[in-house]
Order: structure tokens, then sequence, then C-alpha cells
């Protein structure tokens, strides 16, 4: 099998949606959370916004789109919207390798940092990102405090997601 990661183009947002919601899947297995799985998602034209602002790559195996980044720059930081690995793909290192793509992409800007936010004890999210070196981050800058206050008004507990911080 062939792995490649590249930026995403506007031919292949089409396909994101479908990954996203295979990826949503893994929430079933959280009862509290499971609402998440069916969620709606980012819609294609917010997808064509990231890959023509450079701020989305994809996963393709053997050519087939399997997994995807968004992301958006900050004033010292690139700032992970989404990581999506359709369910069948999760735990082979793609996340980590798209993470690898837009940490490249955040240091050819000038940037100090990746940063996100995400669930503090879902396995997959906050504990997958601190083996991969992100730090919780407790004083917020004014992008990630925005962040976080925009999750609460959508339904997420406050007190289940963190800001997390990857030194680059």
């Amino acid at each position: 099998m062939k792995m490649t990661f590249r930026p995403t183009t506007e031919n292949d947002v089409a396909c994101l949606p479908a990954i996203e919601r295979a990826a949503g899947q893994r929430f079933r297995d959280d009862p509290e959370l499971a609402w998440l799985a069916d969620g709606d998602g980012i819609a294609v034209a917010q997808h064509l916004v990231f890959a023509e602002r450079g701020l989305s790559w994809l996963a393709l195996a053997d050519d087939q789109p399997v997994g995807f980044l968004l992301a958006e720059a900050h004033p010292s930081s690139l700032f992970i919207v989404e990581l999506s690995v359709h369910l069948d793909w999760q735990g082979k290192g793609i996340g980590r390798q798209l993470i690898a793509c837009a940490g490249e992409h955040a240091r050819t800007l000038g940037l100090a940092s990746l940063t996100l936010t995400t669930f503090r004890d879902v396995p997959w999210n906050a504990p997958f990102y601190a083996r991969l070196g992100f730090e919780r981050v407790d004083a917020l800058t004014p992008e990630l405090r925005q962040k976080r206050e925009e999750e609460a008004a959508h339904g997420f507990a406050y007190d289940s997601r963190c800001a997390m911080r990857l030194p680059l």
C-alpha cells in the first residue's frame, strides 16, 4: 500500500465530509459523546475555503482519500481545526503524518507552534496528542480562548475540553 500526503485540491473536497463522518463513528464507543457521530460536520464549501487558502492536507492510501487535516493561521501558531482519519484507517500513523505536514507548513509561515482544542479524556484525543508532544495550555491566547468559548456555545461541556500546543 502506498501512502501519500499532499495539499488538498478543489477536486478533493467533495469526498472529505464522508471521511469525517466515518471518523466520527468512533464516538459511538462513548455514550456521552455518541451524538457526535451523527453531527453534520464540515460542509464541502467550507472545505473548499481551507483548500484555497492552502490550509488543508489530504492523506491517500493507494490514491484513495482516507484522512485530512484543516488548519487556520493564528498570530503565533497554526491552529488545527479538524483532523479526521476514516475509522478503517485509524491507528496506522496517518494522523501523525498529517500533523507533520501542518508542522512543516507552520514553520514556513514562521509560526512557533501548532495548537488545537480537543477532548481531555477521550483516548484518541488529548492522550493521542500528548504522545506526539503536545502539551496542555492553561494560559490561553485570545484565539484559543475564543475557540473554547465557541465550543461551549455549541454544546461541549467546557471542562471536557482542553487546549494543547506543540512547540516547533
